[in-house]
């Protein structure tokens, strides 16, 4: 054992602080779907446009990617708790503004707030998390605070559906934010936990320091691995629903739950069971993590492949149930190779850029890639060509294997 993990927080302090970021990453995805859900309500009440209403989405995923970086760079400087506390107030805050808002451009305003909030959160938590428990048990811890992804969406989606249907759009949004404000004075407690020495000056170049960290090869690979499923299971994400309804007739609402049920519950076993895998793999070899991530990839491909070319809805759905469940096998693993292969002063600017990468490379262009294809040629061929890039997140997975050593163990345990 290492200076650094004698010196590590006691497990009931490690366990206080991913009880905690676990409640707020539920809220925080809560917080980011629960727009979608009312939607209709706002265009009605608004009379927006469709191409309006969008906007509303991306002013959201613009403002969290861009904002991550200069976030990431200061948090590493300045500590992280704060970051973290005030991510939570500001996004939560801004929540309920959303339902104060009079007219488009207040609530748009809204939105770019939530995302802002939201950034200061993104780039902190998971290295915060992380760094309170040893490094063999980081790929479930990390597996359970990501968890939150699949089933705080859900969350969002029905107390948007519940809530706006009993009370109105603008109470939901006053409802879902205030828990956030509670949450936040709590996260004031939060300390980030010792650190080895060499923590970056105030004034060293963000740039530089953004850029060294794509000098890291296992880090690179890791990212880039992120972004092509990213671009594969956000493409399905927003396309499915449609799929069903187009394919097998399902009503929208039918479409949309039977998605929504799928991607709980195989996000839900997928995490827990890839962080659970991942650890215990580490035991007989030191790249675990990659392992699992490439194997999740390339055993999701041929299934969500089959749910598309499934002969009938029972059969399309049990395979988008395993396909979903092999890639979110990532969601521990991926982020345990980036506390592994980066220092812990740079932490957070290396998720700051993990967020970048993945969103501009990732969700951010395949909803309307898909949607070009499907123009073309039809929203299975479409599905199918978005699906492939799971066979080059396999590859860089394939590739972090021969790295991983090697930078993981410039870094120690730390």
């Amino acid at each position: 054992m290492n200076e650094l993990e004698a010196r590590a927080p006691a497990h009931s302090a490690g366990r206080w602080v991913l009880g905690l970021l676990l409640a707020v990453n539920l809220l925080n995805y809560v917080d980011r779907q629960v727009l979608y859900a009312l939607l209709p309500a706002i265009q009605a009440d608004m009379s927006l446009s469709d191409a309006r209403a969008g906007s509303l989405a991306s002013a959201f995923m613009i403002v969290y990617m861009l904002a991550a970086l200069p976030v990431g760079y200061l948090a590493d400087r300045w500590g992280r708790g704060r970051w973290i506390a005030a991510g939570v107030g500001i996004w939560s805050l801004a929540t309920g503004l959303c339902g104060l808002a009079r007219g488009f451009g207040q609530l748009f305003w809204a939105r770019v707030a939530v995302g802002t909030g939201e950034s200061f959160y993104g780039t902190t938590s998971p290295s915060f998390v992380a760094e309170h428990f040893p490094a063999n048990q980081r790929g479930r811890v990390l597996a359970l605070f990501s968890m939150a992804i699949p089933v705080g969406s859900a969350l969002g989606y029905a107390a948007g559906g519940v809530l706006g249907q009993a009370w109105g759009w603008r109470a939901t949004f006053l409802l879902v934010g205030l828990p956030g404000l509670i949450l936040a004075a709590l996260c004031r407690r939060l300390r980030d936990p010792a650190v080895p020495e060499g923590t970056p000056e105030r004034g060293a170049g963000a740039v530089a320091s953004y850029l060294s960290l794509f000098r890291v090869p296992s880090f690179t690979y890791a990212t880039l691995a992120g972004a092509a499923m990213t671009f594969a299971l956000g493409g399905l994400a927003v396309w499915m629903p449609s799929f069903f309804h187009r394919r097998w007739g399902l009503g929208l609402a039918q479409a949309g739950t039977l998605f929504g049920a799928l991607t709980v519950v195989s996000g839900l076993l997928g995490s827990l069971t890839g962080g659970w895998l991942a650890d215990w793999a580490l035991r007989r070899t030191s790249r675990a993590y990659f392992l699992v991530c490439g194997a999740g990839y390339a055993l999701g491909l041929p299934f969500a492949a089959a749910a598309l070319l499934a002969p009938s809805l029972p059969a399309s759905s049990a395979a988008m149930l395993l396909a979903e469940f092999f890639l979110f096998l990532n969601m521990g693993p991926i982020n345990a190779i980036i506390v592994a292969v980066i220092a812990p002063r740079l932490r957070s600017m290396a998720f700051a850029a993990n967020i970048l990468v993945i969103h501009a490379l990732g969700d951010a262009v395949s909803p309307a890639l898909i949607g070009l294809a499907s123009d073309r040629w039809g929203l299975t061929a479409a599905l199918l060509s978005a699906i492939a890039a799971l066979a080059p997140a396999a590859g860089f997975c394939w590739l972090g294997l021969g790295t991983y050593d090697a930078d993981a163990g410039r870094v120690g345990h730390a």
